[in-house]
């Protein structure tokens, strides 16, 4: 398959340190965090708990939708995690989560260009990161974003006011 030869020819792209600490920044421990203190400072700036609410609900939906469909499809990992507890690899939790977490907490803050393109940047660090360390295929963290790029528009459509606009 054209993606799992991407995904080998993408080894070494990246020095192992930088990479490990974007795939980091897709951790829940990591992520979640980011969020709340988010949803913090947007509840406190705008006096307004709703888009909060709807921030958190839009996490919570992360799980919900990812852990089915890794159950479902079943795609078996990268060579690097072989030997695994599972097989569930598509979609990636981890890009789903830095995709939600980082564009929710852009999206109650600011619709600044510069923040949208910073929080691009920083997702697709972590998806190269994912890859470059083996821990997923390209297409799991293509899949992830689709994935997040629904929910996040559902959050969006949810609270249309929730950041102050430019």
């Amino acid at each position: 398959m054209l993606d799992e030869r991407v995904g080998r020819a993408a080894a070494g792209a990246v020095p192992t340190g930088l990479a490990e600490f974007f795939a980091d920044l897709g951790n829940a421990v990591v992520a979640v965090p980011v969020l709340i203190v988010a949803i913090a400072v947007s509840a406190v700036r705008h006096r307004r708990w709703r888009p909060g609410v709807g921030a958190a609900l839009a996490m919570a939906a992360v799980p919900a939708l990812v852990v089915p469909l890794k159950m479902w499809i079943g795609r078996p990992g990268p060579p690097a995690m072989a030997g695994g507890a599972h097989d569930g690899f598509f979609p990636s939790g981890h890009a789903a989560t830095a995709a939600v977490a980082y564009g929710a907490a852009v999206l109650l803050l600011t619709r600044s260009r510069w923040w949208v393109s910073a929080c691009v940047l920083l997702n697709a660090g972590v998806g190269v990161g994912l890859v470059v360390r083996g821990y997923h295929w390209p297409l799991d963290v293509v899949g992830a974003w689709c994935l997040a790029g629904v929910v996040l528009s559902a959050f969006r459509r949810g609270s249309p006011h929730s950041a102050v606009e430019p």
